[in-house]
């Protein structure tokens, strides 16, 4: 009996030692798991979300569209835009390099219904977080496809209204996924832009559009198209969409040679991937549809 008892407590203060080793593996692992379930955001429903893609986005008094809603892996949201909206120059400079923007933190605000006449309604409230033209002169860019193409900025949405945020684009649904084989020339497009010099008619937001074919020389930075109504100004960083829904670009500029009233969009998957790269938001990605893309043609 003594030697019989003399082996069990040996051995049940191993098994004791592994089931406390266990339990502190697990335990970490846990409350990780239970961290990220409490970042995975909950979408507004689409048909009551009030801060979208399309929406109109105000930066000291000048007002953009919004194009894609972007998360982080820390439950952030973020809508993006062009970055000259927060720029500080003239209205006819599409060159981001050696431009003075606003510092990062300016409050934004999401409205709809603006126009000449009057600011829209608030809908909801941000602070810009992140700008591909404050960075790339921080950074000392100096690529210039990059500079004339890289037009993309970040709004943060204010946590209490992170709830009215829905990623679907208006009327078209979407997005499926990030374009990364460019535009050929005939490819259709889609949009939605909103700006207040349509004194809010809506009606005028959606925009199916043709592409012009890529310039070898952009480097895919860039894509040349037409709609049947062009983005004016107003309508600086829409978001469009492929034939399969996916985000392929951000409006930036609009063409007056060679192409009168052609638009220039700057391809989101490089403007996303230099972003990931130097934003110094943690895990930052598009944020796909709740909507299925539904095209009309």
């Amino acid at each position: 009996m003594t030697l019989l008892r003399s082996r069990t407590v040996p051995v049940l203060l191993l098994v004791c030692a592994v089931a406390l080793a266990l339990v502190a593996t697990l335990a970490p692992t846990a409350d990780a798991a239970k961290r990220k379930r409490k970042r995975a955001v909950t979408w507004a429903p689409a048909a009551t979300a009030t801060i979208t893609p399309g929406v109109q986005m105000y930066t000291d008094g000048g007002q953009c569209t919004a194009n894609f809603v972007f998360t982080d892996r820390n439950g952030g949201v973020y809508v993006g835009y062009a970055a000259h909206c927060a720029g500080l120059g003239a209205a006819t400079d599409t060159n981001g390099c050696g431009q003075a923007s606003v510092p990062i933190g300016t409050p934004v605000t999401f409205e709809r219904g603006g126009s000449l006449l009057t600011s829209g309604t608030v809908l909801g409230r941000g602070t810009l977080a992140y700008s591909s033209w404050e960075t790339m002169n921080r950074i000392g860019t100096s690529d210039p496809v990059v500079c004339s193409f890289n037009d993309f900025a970040l709004v943060k949405v204010a946590g209490s209204d992170v709830s009215k945020v829905n990623p679907s684009i208006p009327f078209w649904g979407g997005p499926t996924g990030i374009d990364t084989d460019g535009l050929g020339a005939g490819e259709s497009v889609w949009s939605y832009g909103n700006s207040s010099l349509r004194a809010g008619l809506e009606l005028l937001s959606p925009k199916q559009g043709i592409s012009l074919g890529d310039d070898a020389a952009d480097g895919g930075w860039s894509h040349l198209l037409y709609t049947v109504t062009p983005g004016i100004p107003g309508d600086s960083g829409s978001a469009f969409l492929s034939a399969d829904g996916k985000a392929v670009g951000t409006l930036s500029t609009l063409g007056l040679t060679p192409f009168p009233l052609s638009n220039n969009i700057g391809d989101l998957a490089r403007e996303l991937a230099f972003a990931q790269q130097h934003s110094g938001i943690p895990g930052l990605k598009l944020a796909q549809g709740t909507e299925p893309f539904s095209p009309l043609f």
